[in-house]
């Protein structure tokens, strides 16, 4: 469902996505993780028509990102990192607009979405205006919108940032079940636990590359380790947490 060969990205002098090579299987929950700015955004937006690529193909859904990417947007759905909505429509306005972009039947659309609400425990507030929403009411609209037109891949950059834990169990058990009906997941987390949970495969990038890549288990007997949070910080090059702690305390007490 996601073809990815050589891509490549520049920002100038910045290569942030270097040679780029992955395939992601139908039904499949690939974790694509990698450190701050090691280019895990900009490989999304990527692939999801947002940003054009400096080099390299990328296809989603049988469709060329870059020549054919209005096709890749009606079999997408994408909740972005910093996710912007429209403060002055209430949930229920903007779910309806969504529906309007993806040109759905309004009648049936109007039960998926209050069917969305209510999963997500904001069938109450869906005609208040989302600018009196908190952090977590606007991720759960977001994700409402991205699960709208019902997506072959489902595109998530931090999608459970701001999420209370009930709020994230649903979303966990979501994934799980999506993926068992053949839907393709990219998730992209800093949540390694979660990520360790029901990721089926993970690909760790840094500087823009694939430095590994199997299941957690595999990723841990490669690197030696006891969990994936242990292997995430040795293949960065983030020195042991403990370590830091200590020299940070050791630091403090003698300042």
């Amino acid at each position: 469902m996601i073809e990815v060969r050589g891509l490549n990205r520049w920002f100038g002098t910045v290569h942030a996505v270097s040679s780029l090579d992955l395939d992601v299987a139908r039904g499949e929950i690939l974790g694509f993780l990698g450190p701050n700015g090691a280019g895990k955004s900009t490989t999304v937006k990527m692939l999801t028509g947002m940003l054009q690529p400096s080099s390299g193909t990328a296809r989603v859904a049988g469709f060329d990102v870059v020549s054919e990417p209005l096709e890749v947007k009606r079999r997408i759905g994408y909740v972005p990192e910093s996710g912007a909505v429209y403060d002055n429509l209430t949930a229920a306005e903007y779910l309806d607009l969504v529906a309007s972009l993806h040109h759905l039947d309004p009648a049936r659309t109007r039960v998926r979405a209050d069917e969305l609400l209510q999963l997500f425990g904001l069938r109450d507030e869906a005609h208040r205006r989302i600018a009196e929403y908190s952090k977590g009411m606007r991720q759960k609209v977001l994700l409402s919108a991205a699960l709208l037109h019902n997506p072959e891949v489902l595109f998530l950059d931090e999608a459970l940032a701001g999420l209370d834990a009930n709020a994230a169990l649903i979303v966990k058990e979501l994934l799980r079940s999506l993926a068992a009906q053949g839907k393709t997941i990219f998730f992209c987390s800093h949540i390694l636990e979660v990520v360790e949970r029901i990721c089926s495969r993970i690909i760790i990038i840094n500087k823009g590359a694939t430095i590994i890549e199997g299941s957690a288990a595999d990723i841990c007997a490669r690197t030696g380790t006891a969990t994936l949070e242990q292997a995430f910080s040795q293949l960065t090059g983030v020195r042991d947490v403990a370590s830091v702690t200590r020299d940070f305390l050791a630091a403090l007490e003698n300042s």
